[in-house]
């Protein structure tokens, strides 16, 4: 798009990247958030922030510094509550007086078949206290001056994940259901994978030409990313059950069956890969599990 730079963005500083639209990278870098995660500003006069980021003063300081004179902050959209995501909204409420918009709190929008895994930390932060004053459905439309987005419910990686849909820009904000430079983490019980795969669907069906996630670049050419997340999902898929073909497994030997080429450090996180897949596939009848469901369970092919 005209006026987006290719270049690492500045943390803290406000990117441009068109008229009425700037980026802010949170101080936050790390192998989940990659530079960090970004806040979006959206309007000339009426700002919604898009995703306040993790609560760090400096960024704070960096979100509320960005704004001129004739600028407010009118809106606070949150995509979904990790904890990267949205615990500076409510202070950030507290200063301005704007009412924090989202899909409801953490276990809102939670699949049931995640019920007795509760206890099963999902593996990225959630935000606990996360509670919108406005909650959002699939559909509804939030508006400022000269700028209207549309929420669009996309559960998967998390139960109360949302997109935000400029449609007269042509843009969505993905939040952290569609990013370039790394595939979503699906992590039970916050994260489905069935859920996951219906709103990349669901996403393939819309218009919007380019995406902006909730960490690194845009991403240029959706559809092609689409394809490739659901393809990759569906290769693991077959892997998974080809190796169920000899027998049944737990997730944890399944991981360490299917990921020989990864460093066995990143097997904990692999293994929640492969547990988000085993739900799924259990939840389409294609495997069983003896006894209840759990990491531990071992799974066989049905």
């Amino acid at each position: 798009m005209a006026g987006q730079s290719t270049q690492r963005p500045r943390v803290g500083a406000p990117e441009r990247i068109f008229n009425g639209f700037r980026r802010i990278l949170a101080p936050n870098p790390s192998p989940m958030t990659y530079h960090g995660t970004n806040t979006y500003l959206v309007g000339t006069r009426d700002i919604a922030v898009i995703d306040p980021g993790p609560p760090e003063q400096s960024h704070l300081d960096a979100i509320l510094g960005a704004l001129t004179a004739e600028q407010r902050i009118s809106h606070i959209l949150v995509t979904h509550s990790h904890v990267d995501h949205s615990p500076l909204a409510m202070t950030l409420a507290q200063i301005t007086d704007a009412r924090v918009h989202g899909f409801g709190p953490s276990n809102a929008g939670r699949a049931s078949v995640m019920k007795g895994l509760d206890a099963l930390d999902g593996g990225e932060g959630v935000d606990e206290t996360f509670l919108p004053d406005v909650t959002l459905k699939d559909g509804d439309v939030i508006s400022g001056t000269n700028w209207d987005l549309v929420a669009i419910h996309t559960p998967g990686h998390m139960g109360n994940h949302l997109c935000f849909a400029w449609e007269k820009k042509n843009i969505l904000l993905s939040g952290d259901m569609v990013m370039d430079w790394a595939t979503s983490m699906v992590s039970p019980p916050d994260g489905h994978l069935t859920d996951f795969m219906t709103s990349l669907e669901t996403l393939q069906a819309r218009p919007e030409k380019t995406y902006y996630p909730g960490h690194g670049g845009p991403v240029e050419d959706p559809p092609a990313r689409l394809s490739e997340l659901l393809s990759h999902r569906k290769i693991r898929e077959r892997q998974i059950l080809n190796k169920l073909g000899r027998g049944a497994m737990t997730p944890g030997t399944l991981t360490a069956e299917i990921y020989t080429d990864v460093d066995p450090k990143l097997w904990p996180a692999a293994e929640r890969n492969v547990l988000a897949h085993l739900i799924d596939l259990h939840t389409r009848g294609l495997v069983s599990s003896a006894g209840k469901i759990s990491p531990t369970a071992r799974f066989a092919k049905i």
